[in-house]
Formats: C-alpha cells, structure tokens, sequence
C-alpha cells in the first residue's frame, strides 16, 4: 500500500530548517560587502518593471571573463538578487564574472511570466556583453535555470541557437504538481495543467549537446532529492548530458556555502561550465 506524502511538510523549506532567517541575516550581510568590494554594473534593466534587472560581478584584472549566471531562489514569491551576492564569491576567486538577475514576483505575475522574464534577461545580458554563460541557480532559479537550457533560441534575433548550453541547478523543483495542493500555491496559483505547462521535467525537452547538473543537499526532504534525481534521469533518458550530485550534510540554504567556497567542487563544476560556454 502507497504511503501518502505530505507535500506541505516535504517542500515548506523555511519550516523545515528553523535556522532560515538567521542565515538569511547572514547572506544580506555578506552580500553587501560583495557589492562594495567587486567592481562591475549594477542595476542593469532588462525589462521595464523595477525587478527586471541584472548586477554583473567583474573579477579584478581579467579581461573578457568567463561568465556564468546566478539566479536566486524564494520560491518564485520573494527575495532579491542582492541577498545572493555572497554566492559569486567562489566563481570571481577562480576568474569567473558572475551575472544575477531579479525578476518579478508572484502573485503578481505567474510562474510563467517568470519564466518569460528570465528569457528576456539571457539574451539582455549576451547582447551587453558578448559572452555566453554558464546558467545556475538555487531552487526556484534552479528550475528556471533548467527552464532556460530547454528553451529554443533559434527564433530570438541577435543571439546564437545555443545561447544556454550549460546549466548547474542546486535544489530545483523541476516538477511544480506536487506544489499545487501546498500553502505555496497561495502566491502560485497553478493548478495542474499549468503546472506541468512550466515543468520542465515534463517537457519540452533541451537539444542534445546541453549539459545539466541538478545538486540537491544531502539533508534535505526525500522529495527535493527525487526531484534531482528524477530531473537527471529523465534528460539522461532523452541522450541529454545530465547528472544529479547529493551533496552531504547540507540542507535547503546551507548548501549554498558550497558556491562562496572556491575550493568546493561544486565551484570547480561551474567554473568548468563556464569555460566551456566560453570556448563557443
């Protein structure tokens, strides 16, 4: 006999990790001083609302950097991109310029209209600067960094067909239906057929040359790591470069430290990413 899951208690993260507004505390000030120290734009607009806007870190004495793109969390509802500036601090100690995009926030818009502005963001970014990045991010920009690697760019003007070939996804929902009967759907608002409209486990799949990473923290809920798992499986399946790493005693937000860590593999990974957006 199937166990029921509880959906709420498996994907209510800040519940789950009591500690979350403490360390949140801890990345807005980290992340201040990464804005002060590190050189770069700030506040580039990609769309006309306030939120559809980028920050570019510049590592020091590099020219034309590799780039990769971090795309931050909150549950497609809340945060900012300048809360996660603490985590360009591995990618820029190994030469890597780092772009983080806002976006706007449901339930104002839909998830996906968030989607859409993160698809506006990309090629924003490539035309300002040439370069084509690696695309990562953290829970609900892991799912919109996945989102950004199954789009078809071959019909938007001014940027190449593989404009997003590299991704890294830590702690994605890549399947929004078991979403639709939690509290988060307050501010969602899916139901099932939009739900699996912007999942992008359920399709429609990347081109075969992409390259995804889906990392989920060893502590987390059994159903944040199905997700990786279940994500990696099925690009796998379809002769899609994909893998899923655990990484071990890190939960929903400690597994974030990885990315301010230089020395950590999961920086190694994305650095390596990056270089090989580079070289296209």
């Amino acid at each position: 006999m199937a166990i029921a899951i509880d959906y709420e208690a498996e994907y209510n993260n800040r519940a789950r990790v009591p500690a979350f507004a403490s360390i949140l505390a801890d990345w807005q000030v980290r992340s201040a001083a990464t804005r002060q120290r590190i050189g770069g734009a700030r506040d580039v607009a990609y769309g006309p609302d306030a939120r559809q806007a980028y920050d570019l870190f510049e590592p020091a004495g590099v020219t034309r950097a590799p780039l990769a793109v971090f795309i931050h969390g909150g549950y497609w509802r809340s945060l900012d991109r300048k809360e996660f500036a603490f985590a360009a601090e591995g990618l820029l100690a190994h030469g890597v310029a780092v772009a983080m995009p806002s976006y706007r926030l449901c339930p104002a818009v839909s998830v996906g209209d968030i989607v859409e502005d993160m698809r506006a963001f990309l090629p924003a970014l490539y035309r300002a600067t040439g370069r084509r990045a690696a695309i990562a991010g953290h829970s609900a920009g892991g799912h919109l960094a996945a989102a950004l690697l199954a789009t078809d760019w071959n019909g938007v003007a001014g940027v190449p067909a593989d404009l997003a070939r590299y991704g890294y996804a830590i702690s994605g929902v890549f399947d929004l239906e078991p979403l639709v009967a939690t509290s988060l759907n307050e501010a969602l608002r899916l139901d099932a057929a939009t739900a699996r409209n912007v999942s992008p486990m359920q399709g429609p799949l990347p081109q075969r040359d992409r390259w995804l990473t889906a990392a989920v923290g060893g502590d987390e809920s059994a159903e944040f790591i199905r997700q990786s798992v279940d994500m990696a499986a099925a690009w796998s399946a379809a002769g899609i470069a994909a893998e899923a790493v655990i990484v071990p005693k890190t939960n929903h937000f400690t597994v974030l430290e990885d990315l301010a860590r230089p020395e950590s593999a999961m920086v190694q990974r994305i650095v390596d990413l990056a270089r090989r957006a580079a070289a296209h």
